[in-house]
């Protein structure tokens, strides 16, 4: 008989240098069917709009998964489904929103959000929020990143920007794909699953995780490796807190381990 994979999961929410927390987080374990999810959300349109966004977002996904995980009779396929079905639902609420708000009213979110079942990992991703895989001590991002930031690096490679050039670009952070209430112009959703081995690390975070950049956060990783989910999510937002950039957008951190039992 498999071992049954035990969840250890951490999140972490830090406002930042901003003036309001626009992010929001959330996550839950269902141990009936041996599976659970987390979603962090990045709201944007300014104080009020930003934070509604993004609590809608999570809201919705957590309507629209915790009735599926909560069905007795639970298939891979009826989990699948409801990824999609949960991302509709999010950008139906901000459109519902938005329509009772004065003409000009703007808001949107991204949506990040982590199926586990068993020992495999589905997600859903809009937007710039980072998925990272950290295995054999090598950090990778494993979701698609819907911004213009990706487009400005592939100059920096054809020689036509510099470095610097390249991540101080006034466009680096548009973002290609939201939810907004209308048309999605991108989702990221593979059908494969992620098998997740015993010593895997996940990171889901808001744009203000990567302050940090990738070899930091795997060098945080490395040392820290074996610790428990909070104690390396509390490593990553103490570096960014020493960092001191006073520009630092809202920070949202979820550290997910498995550990077989």
């Amino acid at each position: 008989m498999l071992a049954t994979p035990a969840y250890d999961i951490a999140l972490i929410l830090d406002q930042g240098q901003r003036e309001t927390q626009e992010d929001a987080v959330a996550s839950r374990v269902f141990d009936a069917a041996n599976a659970g999810y987390v979603v962090v959300a990045d709201g944007m349109g300014g104080h009020a709009a930003g934070e509604v966004a993004s609590d809608l977002v999570v809201k919705s996904w957590c309507e629209v998964l915790d009735a599926v995980l909560e069905n007795p009779e639970l298939t891979e396929n009826t989990l699948l489904d409801a990824l999609p079905m949960a991302a509709m639902q999010a950008n139906a609420a901000v459109a519902g929103y938005g329509d009772d708000q004065q003409q000009g009213f703007n808001m949107g979110s991204t949506l990040l959000g982590v199926l586990l079942l068993g020992n495999k990992v589905f997600w859903i991703s809009i937007g710039d929020s980072p998925l990272y895989l950290f295995r054999n001590g090598v950090l990778s991002q494993i979701n698609e990143d819907h911004s213009m930031a990706p487009v400005i690096d592939a100059q920096v490679t054809r020689g036509e920007l510099s470095e610097a050039e390249a991540q101080s670009h006034p466009d680096r952070n548009q973002l290609t794909s939201v939810i907004m209430g209308a048309a999605i112009p991108k989702v990221d959703c593979p059908e494969d699953a992620l098998e997740l081995a015993t010593d895997d690390i996940l990171i889901l975070g808001s744009d203000g995780l990567q302050y940090l950049g990738n070899h930091n956060i795997q060098s945080i990783l490395q040392d820290n490796a074996s610790a428990l989910s909070q104690d390396i999510a509390d490593s990553l937002l103490k570096a960014l807190i020493a960092k001191g950039d006073p520009d630092q957008d809202n920070i949202s951190i979820a550290v997910i381990k498995t550990a077989r039992q």
